[in-house]
């Protein structure tokens, strides 16, 4: 679950590896959705998951849960932030995602299942050749993505009138252990803020837990916060 330090939400939002030829990419439904809510991408067939963040004292503080599709498309999406006491259910209804308590059309789709834009807050997003989400539009914003050559999501760069907040994640040499990262927010080219994470794998080389460390470079003296994640994953 990739808490990353100030990034501004645009909503307040596959096989198994079993063989020597590698790991498994990230498709680009995975890896641009957790780009846009804020959760660690998942490698497999995987069939339905969560996520639960967890602070020092055990609190849950975010939990993340999503259905998917045997062709990768996510059927549900259920976001909370106990933190902030937010949260949304998206449910997929032919090229749109529906609130799941009003049935209002939340956002659109392009494609089978890659996200277009929220028409009601004016965003849209860009798609590469890929399918990978490689850009996003708003009133007063503009975020551009990045990504290995695995789809691994490297950070993105968000700009809103003079401000430019730039995250840059690292992940490690090892392919098998993409959510061993580490990244680091900039904002105007000045660094406020980094991010370690380590994980416990599964035979999918998905993580199953991870120790998260939040250091907040914006405070004087610097703020350094512990979380665990907890993952639950069932697999087609």
């Amino acid at each position: 679950m990739k808490k990353l330090l100030f990034v501004l939400p645009l909503m307040n939002a596959l096989t198994a590896c079993d063989n020597a030829s590698g790991p498994v990419a990230f498709t680009p439904e995975m890896a641009s959705f957790s780009n846009e809510f804020d959760f660690d991408p998942l490698r497999g067939p995987v069939k339905d998951f969560s996520q639960t963040l967890m602070n020092e004292k055990g609190e849950v503080t975010k939990r993340v849960s999503a259905k998917m599709s045997e062709e990768g498309c996510f059927d549900l999406i259920e976001l909370h932030d106990l933190e902030n006491n937010t949260g949304a259910t998206l449910v997929l209804d032919a090229n749109y995602y529906l609130d799941g308590t009003t049935q209002e059309k939340r956002i659109l789709l392009q494609g089978k299942c890659q996200l277009a834009g929220m028409p009601k807050a004016g965003v849209t997003w860009d798609t590469d050749d890929n399918g990978f989400i490689v850009a996003a539009h708003g009133k007063e914003f503009t975020v551009d993505y990045r990504y290995d050559k695995d789809g691994y999501p490297l950070g993105k760069t968000t700009t809103s009138g003079k401000e430019t907040l730039k995250i840059v994640a690292s992940p490690p040499k090892d392919a098998l252990k993409k959510l061993d990262y580490t990244a680091v927010s900039l904002l105007n080219d000045k660094t406020i803020g980094n991010v370690a994470q380590t994980c416990e794998y599964d035979r999918h080389n998905n993580p199953l837990s991870c120790d998260l460390k939040i250091v907040d470079d914006s405070a004087k003296p610097s703020v350094t916060r512990h979380y665990t994640i907890k993952n639950t994953i069932e697999y087609y």
